[in-house]
């Protein structure tokens, strides 16, 4: 199906994206693939524990990082090549298929680690793809002025997913087994291809010379386009800084805290909630608000400020301390995060906003999980207190990053 061609709408007067029904059925896709992927991740460790041992099921849910991490930088040349929209319905097709015809060998026989291996493979992938791709459209779909109420929007989608996800998946797999939680993925990321199909994009005046050129060489040009660029280069590195130091003691580290300070499931279920929340909050803020002045400047204090209660959360000496600390990281790592975002999308030419966004997810998603097994050798070598400070300070790097870098931090965002 053609894509509708939209002009691009003067600065100021662009239709606000939360009454935008173009903009409403792209988050209506994006939100269900979400909500997707979540019950999709609990089936797969849920009939991984069932049809192995611990370490064999976590060896299955790694194994999607590595094609993701090793293909990434491709699936931004494909975005750009083919057009992200293209890309992202034909990567949810595919997705919705294997997931379905797992959960159909599945409700057949009983699960095969050899089987859950090979679609972790699969799903990692076209996930390789996929993400780049949809990092890329928000751009096509409105106009410049409306980026920062969108990554708003895009924020409180996934937290709802992440809120919903989880339980659907485990009233699925209670109700039904693996096979039923499989088979209701696969629909929930069904329902976003015909959302998807009706969704008008921007399209980009054609390129002429794409075909002479070889995919090697749209991706050296992607990374040379992003060195040279003084605003995406500081950027991309501030994000990467920003997530090296995140991952670890919002992920592992936490759990480990928990443990030690004898809060139990509990509290860090309870510090999660206090994370969630505020990263909420933040992108309801961006929703509402549509337009941050000086969103170089505020990214970067955000990012600062983030790093400080990310050290101090090591010393938090109550649960409710803790939680009150986890909202306020979630609150400046959302604001930040939904800056970072809207400026890489604004300050990119959208011909190469695929490759962009491609080595932007490679730092968050490739990258950065690998503190998290570093991150638990790390703290029971020497503790909480510093590998939380040490993860605050690779974080406040990034921060200080972009505050430094004088194209970064006057940066702003369209009207």
């Amino acid at each position: 199906m053609t894509a509708t061609v939209i002009g691009t709408a003067p600065a100021g007067t662009d239709r606000p994206a939360h009454r935008d029904g173009n903009v409403l059925r792209w988050l209506g896709a994006y939100t269900s693939s979400m909500i997707g992927d979540n019950v999709y991740y609990l089936a797969l460790s849920w009939a991984a524990v069932q049809a192995g041992t611990p370490s064999q099921a976590g060896l299955v849910m790694a194994v999607s990082a590595v094609p993701r991490a090793l293909l990434m930088l491709g699936g931004g040349v494909v975005a750009d090549r083919f057009g992200p929209r293209k890309v992202v319905i034909g990567s949810d097709a595919v997705r919705c298929a294997a997931v379905l015809a797992v959960a159909a060998l599945l409700f057949a026989a009983g699960p095969g680690l050899w089987l859950l291996a090979l679609l972790a493979v699969v799903f990692g992938t076209v996930d390789a793809v996929f993400m780049p791709a949809v990092g890329a459209l928000p751009a096509r779909v409105t106009g410049h002025g409306q980026l920062a109420r969108v990554q708003g929007m895009r924020g409180l989608a996934i937290r709802f997913a992440n809120v919903v996800g989880a339980p659907l998946g485990g009233l699925a797999v209670a109700l039904g087994g693996s096979a039923a939680a499989f088979g209701l993925a696969g629909m929930l990321i069904a329902v976003s291809v015909p959302l998807l199909i009706s969704v008008r994009m921007r399209e980009l005046p054609a390129d002429d010379k794409a075909a002479e050129r070889t995919a090697w060489r749209d991706l050296r040009d992607g990374l040379g386009y992003i060195r040279r660029h003084r605003v995406l280069a500081p950027l991309i590195a501030a994000i990467a800084l920003g997530d090296f130091g995140f991952v670890g003691p919002l992920n592992v580290g936490l759990t480990l805290l928990a443990d030690q300070r004898g809060w139990g499931a509990a509290g860090m279920g309870w510090a999660v909630a206090g994370f969630g929340t505020g990263a909420g909050a933040a992108a309801l803020l961006l929703t509402v608000r549509g337009h941050l002045p000086h969103a170089g400047r505020v990214a970067g204090v955000a990012i600062l400020g983030g790093s400080v209660a990310i050290g101090a959360l090591a010393y938090a000496p109550s649960v409710a301390a803790a939680v009150g600390v986890a909202l306020l990281v979630g609150l400046l790592a959302g604001l930040s995060g939904a800056l970072c975002g809207a400026l890489l999308q604004t300050h990119a030419d959208p011909a190469y906003l695929g490759r962009v966004t491609a080595v932007a997810g490679l730092a968050s998603l490739g990258l950065a999980p690998l503190s998290m097994p570093v991150a638990a050798a790390a703290i029971g070598w020497w503790g909480t207190g510093p590998v939380f400070v040490t993860s605050a300070a690779v974080c406040g790097l990034g921060g200080v990053l972009a505050l430094c870098v004088r194209d970064l931090r006057r940066a702003e965002l369209p009207r």
